[in-house]
């Protein structure tokens, strides 16, 4: 069976077991995680690559995969040479749409079910509870074996963990005795890739605004 892709991945450890339910994330910021996880599959399947000022294709054969072509075609079809963080913020657009093709592909794999709660006659607040948990324990292990540990980590868990953390993920899986271990560890691994590097940039920033519009909102007029 074909491995997650990293949006399919940080969804599985977004998700709550017993309910269903992903973590509280705001819209805006995961709309940016899912644009991130994209870019960063593309990069490690060898479709586009960056430096310092821009992105850019390398191979620009399609991956098959219907949520990363759809990020890919717009990177593969653009004549702008864009800075990551600025790819990040026009992917984010579509950020909801590729995050609920993650879903639907994640339920066509059997390893999530579709429900939706009915509220006085009125549907709403879907839910999406894990039938399979294989490939989720599999990514959970993956990230604790390398942040409690020295060893050099793979390519693809430098990722995940670059994604971990701009959701806050390592808050809800980690004991507040293994976070203070782990957190010279996962800044070390945060800064070997670059998109998670724009990403969390970018992620904090509209955090940043967020708060600071929730706070004008509710000074006294």
């Amino acid at each position: 069976m074909a491995r997650l892709n990293f949006a399919e991945e940080i969804i599985l450890l977004l998700l709550d077991d017993e309910t269903g339910k992903m973590e509280s994330v705001h819209p805006t910021v995961m709309e940016m995680l899912m644009a991130g996880a994209a870019m960063m599959d593309l990069a490690v399947r060898g479709r586009i690559d960056c430096d310092l000022e821009k992105v850019f294709v390398t191979n620009d054969e399609l991956t098959g995969e219907p949520m990363l072509d759809l990020a890919f075609e717009e990177i593969r079809n653009s004549s702008e040479n864009l800075h990551p963080r600025q790819w990040i913020q026009k992917l984010s657009d579509r950020g909801l749409e590729l995050r609920d093709m993650a879903l639907a592909h994640l339920v066509t794999r059997g390893i999530l079910r579709e429900e939706e709660k009915k509220f006085l006659w009125v549907f709403g607040g879907r839910r999406y509870p894990v039938v399979d948990d294989h490939e989720e324990r599999e990514v959970k292990m993956r990230l604790m074996d390398v942040l409690l540990s020295d060893t050099i980590p793979d390519p693809r868990d430098v990722v995940l963990i670059c994604l971990a953390d701009a959701a806050d993920v390592f808050q809800v899986i980690l004991s507040p005795r293994e976070l203070r271990l782990a957190d010279k560890r996962i800044t070390q691994v945060r800064q070997l890739d670059l998109i998670g590097q724009a990403m969390s940039q970018e992620i904090q920033r509209t955090i940043f605004d967020i708060a600071v519009a929730i706070s004008q909102a509710h000074q006294p007029r």
